[in-house]
């Protein structure tokens, strides 16, 4: 299943397809005991697929059979013991994906000539994803985080790696010219290399940037590289070579710190917004200013929902369940024009109702 989504990997999600592109929603559980209705929902909602495929006029033998038979390979490559919050299968003509999402979701099936993406990049905003480069002199690593995950990256050609064997070692030795490790021209140039590799990388995905590695190695990539100077750096050696789980417990509590001042950051902007009257608040009044394009910044409650539709004309009305989710398509909406979008803790914006906007104009 599929945690991480990246610029380029939505971007190829977005693209049309050829009628039908299934998209299956199904919240999911992490724990015991709503957890043993998982399984029984799953096949449930990817039966109803089915029958609409069967039931479309427009969904010919061929393409039913072949989506069906693409539906059937995402059911069995489920991992529901590693259930997040909520998953999303997507199905075309010779193609599927599985999506595991860390917020819930409602459950849907939808067919479209495109896939349903709006959970899906809400549930990315809320994981609040985040670079981590791990140095040492002979390796360099990068890690995709967000949310509870943090998975190694192979972005851009990493891991670097070398071998610390220097074959004129004996020579330099003899004549007391053998630098330590930190200062050897080759350590230098191999830093160099990861912070560039590190640029390309954030290039196609700006995110917050967390280093770890000796203070003798930090010390040395503040000093030939560009890519990490705004990066939060972490005096922690060993965990170029260590695993997911080590890195996690160490990036940990300063991701959490980290989020912490960016919610502060988020409150003082919408009380300046207030003052200037470049704010919006509750969902009717977002939705309008988000389809012109006008949200800077866009603030939502970790837990806010609200289901509603569009009532015809310029505003949106509540809604039976199975209709449009406001929340994600406004996330979708934001993102799509620019604007940064930020979860805060409930309770956050006071009688905002659950979301806020900063306004461009």
């Amino acid at each position: 299943m599929e945690h991480v989504l990246s610029p380029t990997t939505l971007t190829e999600l977005r693209r049309p397809r050829p009628y039908p592109a299934v998209s299956v929603l199904t919240p999911t559980h992490r724990r015991e005991p709503d957890k043993a209705q998982d399984p029984v929902r799953l096949r449930n909602v990817v039966a109803a697929a089915k029958k609409q495929l069967e039931s479309d006029p427009a969904v010919t033998r061929e393409l039913r059979l072949d989506v069906v038979g693409q539906l059937e390979q995402a059911l069995a490559e489920v991992d529901l013991a590693h259930a997040e919050d909520g998953l999303a299968i997507f199905a075309a003509p010779g193609e599927h994906q599985v999506w595991s999402l860390a917020r819930t979701v409602p459950e849907r099936v939808v067919l479209s000539d495109t896939f349903l993406t709006r959970n899906l990049v809400a549930a990315q905003a809320a994981e609040r994803p985040f670079w981590v480069l791990t140095v040492s002199a002979d390796r360099i690593s990068l890690w995709s985080g967000g949310g509870e995950h943090v998975v190694e990256s192979e972005a851009a050609g990493f891991p670097l790696t070398r071998s610390l064997d220097d074959p004129d070692a004996e020579r330099k030795e003899r004549v007391g010219d053998l630098p330590s490790t930190f200062r050897d021209e080759r350590t230098r140039h191999f830093l160099r290399d990861g912070d560039t590799l590190l640029a390309s990388v954030l290039r196609g995905d700006p995110r917050p940037v967390y280093v770890t590695g000796e203070q003798a190695a930090l010390s040395l990539l503040d000093e030939v590289g560009t890519a990490t100077k705004d990066a939060v750096h972490i005096a922690h050696g060993g965990l170029a070579h260590a695993g997911a789980d080590a890195v996690r417990q160490v990036v940990g509590p300063l991701v959490t710190a980290e989020d912490r001042k960016s919610a502060d950051t988020v409150a003082r902007e919408l009380e300046t917004a207030k003052g200037r009257r470049a704010f919006a608040a509750g969902v009717d009044e977002v939705w309008q200013n988000a389809t012109a394009g006008r949200v800077r910044l866009l603030a939502v409650e970790e837990n806010y929902r609200v289901t509603v539709r569009d009532d015809g004309g310029d505003h949106l009305v509540p809604a039976d369940s199975d209709d449009l989710d406001a929340r994600d398509e406004i996330v979708e909406q934001c993102l799509d024009t620019g604007a940064q979008v930020r979860f805060v803790l409930d309770g956050t914006l006071g009688n905002a109702e659950g979301i806020a906007g900063v306004l461009r104009y």
